[in-house]
């Protein structure tokens, strides 16, 4: 990786990247944003590594969750705290069904490119370019609004920096003792008609109990009362990523600054494009989604480029078909990965491929449908007696009315209620805890048939 250099994508087909009008401010902007420190630093990026090629031998588990793309108008405090919230919940009760540490990313303080269909929209027979995000347009469908505007890169530094400093805050301040956490996840079952959740809730308060009579709290032990918490983001514009991207000074290697995990989207994995490019040659976890038109021969590809070393907790193969769709792509593509002899984790993103537009007009997803997704992924596992290794979903701690179903069925009807995201529907804070509940039976459910091999 000696003749790596950060910029090296740039002579390599770029797709689903803004072109910029104006080319100095483009140049001031990058150079402006080199010289601010890096978001996140190599040793963290180590750490989660580390964590990672646990979970890719069933040691631990992913969750990775946030919004499906940030918002310069949603930032808020609160916002960040209750999405942070949530996930802590989650991930209680995750430990709890498989019976393994958590690894806690969000997809925050970065998430802020998003990819499209169509370069263009047309609104009234006005032709404007798409709305790509925050970082590079607005939403609002004026011809100022759409122009892609580099400046806004310095913004989004801005508010992924403020984001991750509360987030430390929080992740190390006492927010996020067990305790404390657990008690939101009662409330949660309290006032919902769930006995089977229910009964989870209160196996783990008297596993808490326990652990507190045994004296294990979070005034005497830092793991009762603190978390590790990694921020994500897909590495969309480049610009961006170099920008942030810094040498290492213990081990001379390049790193991602503007994020511990970035992923390459199913759109932009071109094994000879600009982002495999990019991400091939920094240390960070690497994420890599895999759809419906994923070949095998690609697959291969793409992980001797993103993992030439085969390194345990590089890379991480996001799955995403679509409920109904997972048998016909998920075991052609595990194949692949057996016969390379290759290190991943595998995770399920049960959220892209069930997008759909509701009879009121709105884009949404069914919660039946992501459930849906998830019990397949983990029926092939077991079935290929591979890991299921984590789920990946776009979800938020507010309130919102963006995805139908779950305990407090969210109706067609109802998504003009609090119909709030810029991009694609997510689950509220509830569905995304039922999801967990859910998702746990599942991994209960794996490593009992595990155990059971083992033990024949």
């Amino acid at each position: 990786m000696t003749s790596w250099q950060k910029s090296d994508w740039r002579a390599k087909p770029r797709i689903q990247m803004p072109e910029y009008t104006n080319s100095e401010l483009l140049k001031a902007t990058e150079k402006q944003l080199g010289q601010y420190p890096p978001l996140v630093f190599a040793g963290e990026a180590r750490s989660l590594r580390q964590k990672l090629a646990a979970v890719s031998r069933g040691e631990a588990f992913l969750l990775q969750g946030g919004d499906c793309a940030e918002s310069f108008q949603e930032f808020s405090a609160d916002n960040i705290r209750d999405t942070f919230k949530v996930m802590l919940q989650m991930a209680m009760v995750l430990t709890y069904g498989a019976k393994v540490p958590v690894v806690k990313v969000g997809r925050m303080a970065g998430q802020f490119a998003k990819p499209r269909s169509a370069p263009t929209e047309i609104q009234g027979g006005l032709e404007l370019p798409s709305y790509r995000g925050d970082i590079i347009n607005e939403l609002e469908f004026s011809v100022k609004a759409r122009q892609p505007n580099p400046k806004k890169m310095l913004q989004a530094y801005t508010q992924a920096s403020a984001t991750l400093n509360l987030l430390r805050a929080f992740s190390k301040g006492g927010f996020a003792d067990m305790h404390q956490v657990h008690s939101w996840t009662l409330g949660f079952t309290e006032s919902e008609k769930a006995s089977a959740y229910r009964e989870m809730a209160n196996s783990i308060s008297d596993a808490l109990d326990f652990m507190q009579a045994a004296g294990l709290n979070a005034e005497n032990s830092v793991e009762l009362g603190t978390v590790d918490f990694y921020t994500s983001h897909e590495a969309l514009l480049l610009e961006y990523e170099e920008a942030l991207c810094r040498v290492d000074s213990t081990s001379g290697k390049h790193v991602a600054g503007s994020g511990h995990f970035i992923w390459i989207g199913d759109r932009t994995r071109q094994p000879d494009g600009a982002h495999v490019e990019f991400c091939r040659g920094v240390q960070n976890p690497i994420g890599l989604k895999c759809g419906p038109t994923t070949t095998a021969d690609d697959l291969k590809t793409l992980m001797n480029k993103l993992n030439p070393e085969n390194e345990a907790g590089r890379l991480t193969l996001i799955a995403r078909f679509g409920a109904g769709s997972v048998e016909d792509h998920l075991p052609r593509l595990i194949k692949a990965v057996k016969e390379e002899g290759a290190n991943v984790v595998w995770t399920c993103d049960a959220m892209h491929g069930n997008t759909i537009k509701a009879s009121s007009g709105y884009k949404t997803r069914p919660f039946e449908s992501v459930l849906r997704e998830v019990q397949e992924f983990f029926a092939i596992h077991r079935v290929e007696n591979t890991i299921p290794g984590g789920v990946h979903f776009e979800m938020t701690g507010q309130d919102v009315t963006e995805c139908t179903g779950g305990v407090r069925a969210v109706t067609d009807e109802n998504l003009s209620d609090r119909y709030h995201t810029a991009c694609d529907p997510r689950l509220n804070a509830s569905q995304s805890l039922e999801l967990a509940f859910l998702v746990a039976e599942e991994l209960g459910q794996t490593r009992g048939v595990k155990s059971a091999k083992v033990a024949s």
